[in-house]
């Protein structure tokens, strides 16, 4: 490759993850606005009738229901994705979630419109589940098939890098409005972060209409190598990538509804911590994981081990989780701080690297399909049902003590499947391995998978 041509392929790999971030951050900002709502105000909102915990997991059923709806965006978008492209579907999503997301900002109260209000707060949550469902799978692949020889895993995390950027500007927006009195809180300022994603849809728009499809789609759609039914293909060929990889997803997506959801509603409602105080711990905890997470990327490409890397990465979190909760317990602002600081360390750096690591293990016709499965599937069964696994173990037990020892199993789930998960064939290397002038002569291999 010329220095021309390699100084192109840089500017264009930088501009792909830099779309991924901008992209992935909105998204997310959307998705982690409603979760703090669920926590703090929907139980009031739109469930009136019910008291106390109850509406609260009510809420949280909600909450949930978002997640249940990813799957489904992961199958029609990895679908058009591994066929037509990544970039395509990137816009849909970010228009699918933006409007589904300032719907929820607009949609009248139980008060005014009666029953009508949680169905329509549920129609709405799906369609924004739906988008999420998309997005996830192909802002990762439009960074990681951009990226330089060797370098996936790192562009990857752009697009990972999102998530907690998002759940910090969805937390700054809630505890600017936490400051007003509970009426105003409740009657309107509550919808204040949902109206500004029309905004940053905008800004997400401009910035991704001037990434460039992937080089690693773009030679599929050429040589017109696509799979006729990517889901179907991924589910007949490769039935236990699938399941590996949803355990390997687990805890880089529960974690965070274990401190900003169920944390947050069992802090406020159970415990003597305000709005206020608690979604500052949480601003906290999300600003370290903005710092700390990048080098999860960066031990996952220079240690020579990936196995050993995760294994470092994820084993701390079996001391930080439950001390995380057992600080929360003391009621003590800056135990509770520290303990959530400290047990996002472990989970930030995995998360890092699930996306490059993920992504490696699925061909290239069929990974927006695969990794979309994968995380969203792992949402659905695993990461959505975090909030109300958590309230139904603290309302049945009357003890935290419930809520950590699922949140155990949920480690060394990941940290098993992860490792064996390890052991699969890398279809990065395979490529990197390969001449550019044999390309051809890959659709056999293809098609054997």
């Amino acid at each position: 490759m010329s220095g021309i041509a390699a100084e192109e392929q840089q500017k264009l790999a930088k501009r792909a993850g830099f779309g991924a971030l901008i992209g992935s951050t909105i998204e997310w900002f959307d998705f982690y606005i409603y979760g703090t709502a669920a926590a703090l105000v929907f139980d009031k909102v739109f469930f009136p009738n019910l008291e106390g915990s109850l509406g609260t997991l009510v809420a949280f059923g909600t909450f949930w229901v978002g997640f249940l709806a990813r799957p489904i965006g992961g199958v029609i978008f990895g679908h058009f994705g591994d066929k037509l492209g990544r970039k395509k579907t990137l816009i849909i999503t970010l228009l699918l979630m933006g409007i589904s997301t300032t719907a929820i900002g607009l949609l009248p109260g139980y008060a005014q419109i009666g029953i009508a209000a949680p169905i329509l707060l549920i129609t709405i949550r799906m369609i924004q589940g739906i988008g999420l469902g998309g997005e996830w799978g192909g802002a990762v692949l439009i960074a990681s098939e951009h990226a330089p020889k060797g370098k996936s895993i790192l562009y990857g995390a752009f697009a990972q890098q999102g998530s907690p950027i998002g759940n910090t500007l969805a937390t700054l927006s809630f505890l600017a409005i936490s400051q007003l009195p509970d009426e105003a809180f409740v009657g309107w300022a509550w919808r204040l972060p949902f109206l500004a994603s029309a905004v940053l849809v905008v800004v997400g728009l401009v910035i991704r209409l001037k990434v460039t499809e992937s080089p690693a789609m773009a030679k599929i759609i050429a040589s017109k190598e696509v799979s006729k039914v990517p889901v179907m293909e991924i589910l007949r060929t490769q039935p236990m990538l699938i399941a590996l990889g949803i355990g390997a997803c687990t805890i880089g997506l529960s974690a965070t509804y274990f401190k900003s959801t169920f944390a947050l509603s069992w802090a406020t409602t159970s415990l003597e911590f305000d709005r206020s105080s608690f979604l500052t711990i949480i601003l906290v905890a999300n600003i370290t994981q903005i710092i700390v997470q990048p080098f999860g990327a960066v031990m996952a490409t220079r240690m020579s081990s990936l196995s050993k890397a995760v294994t470092l990465m994820l084993l701390p979190e079996l001391i930080l989780m439950p001390m995380m909760f057992i600080l929360i317990g003391t009621n003590n602002y800056g135990l509770a701080m520290f303990g959530v600081a400290i047990a996002t360390i472990p989970h930030c750096l995995y998360y890092a690297a699930l996306a490059g690591i993920l992504a490696s293990r699925f061909p290239v016709h069929l990974r927006y399909t695969g990794i979309s499965l994968c995380y969203q599937l792992c949402g659905a069964i695993l990461g959505g049902t975090t909030p109300i696994m958590g309230q139904f173990l603290l309302n049945k037990t009357g003890s935290i003590n419930a809520v950590i020892v699922y949140a155990l199993f949920q480690v060394l789930l990941t940290l098993g499947c992860m490792l064996l998960l390890l052991k699969r064939p890398n279809y990065d290397e395979q490529a990197a391995d390969v001449s550019p002038s044999l390309v051809p002569s890959l659709v056999p291999v293809r098609a054997a998978v």
